[in-house]
């Protein structure tokens, strides 16, 4: 596979990831840059790995995990997007969680590279090497992650507190996008 159509592979995969990060980036204006870097890390890191673990599964499970790799998505952002809606609606100041979560950020990488899997599977049906697109793919994720956490953060200081609400209807449509296929 020659490395433009790689690259704009990385592209595809990386813009759920890059939405999440925005999304984070307002909501979370107090993130500080070790807690960005975290960000991509885990973001770059899961869409790197997943097309490995994809390519390793190669066609055995493929049936299986076509099926149910949608909805562990789906059901992932779909509940962190209900959460982030709830808590910008609710009263009560201390109860809004806008802090840094190791076990949010993986939640959302896992939930933003499944598609990465499909195509590590796709990789093997083509009988494509792995290593130097994987590579690729966390590369462009993670820079993209990054550069969404800092758009993120400037969208918030111009709209404010309540946009939240909007950053948990685009990962419950991201949730949707991921299910349906699309």
């Amino acid at each position: 596979m020659d490395f433009l159509s790689v690259f704009l592979i990385a592209v595809a995969l990386a813009m759920d990831a890059f939405s999440v990060s925005i999304t984070k980036g307002f909501t979370q204006k107090d993130l500080t840059n070790t807690q960005t870097l975290w960000y991509g890390i885990f973001f770059g890191g899961f869409q790197a790995l997943m097309p490995l673990i994809g390519y390793f599964c190669g066609s055995t499970i493929t049936s299986f995990i076509s099926f149910i790799a949608p909805i562990v998505g789906f059901t992932l952002l779909l509940i962190i997007g209900l959460n982030m809606i709830r808590e910008s609606l609710s009263d009560d100041e201390d109860e809004i969680s806008d802090k840094f979560s190791f076990k949010e950020v993986t939640l959302l990488a896992i939930a933003t590279s499944i598609d990465a899997f499909a195509v590590g599977l796709t990789f093997a049906f083509i009988n494509t090497n792995p290593l130097l697109p994987s590579f690729i793919i966390g590369i462009v994720a993670f820079i993209f992650s990054l550069l969404g956490i800092l758009i993120g953060k400037k969208l918030g200081d111009i709209f404010g507190d309540k946009f939240q609400i909007i950053g948990g209807i685009i990962l419950i449509i991201i949730g949707i996008k991921i299910l349906i296929g699309l």
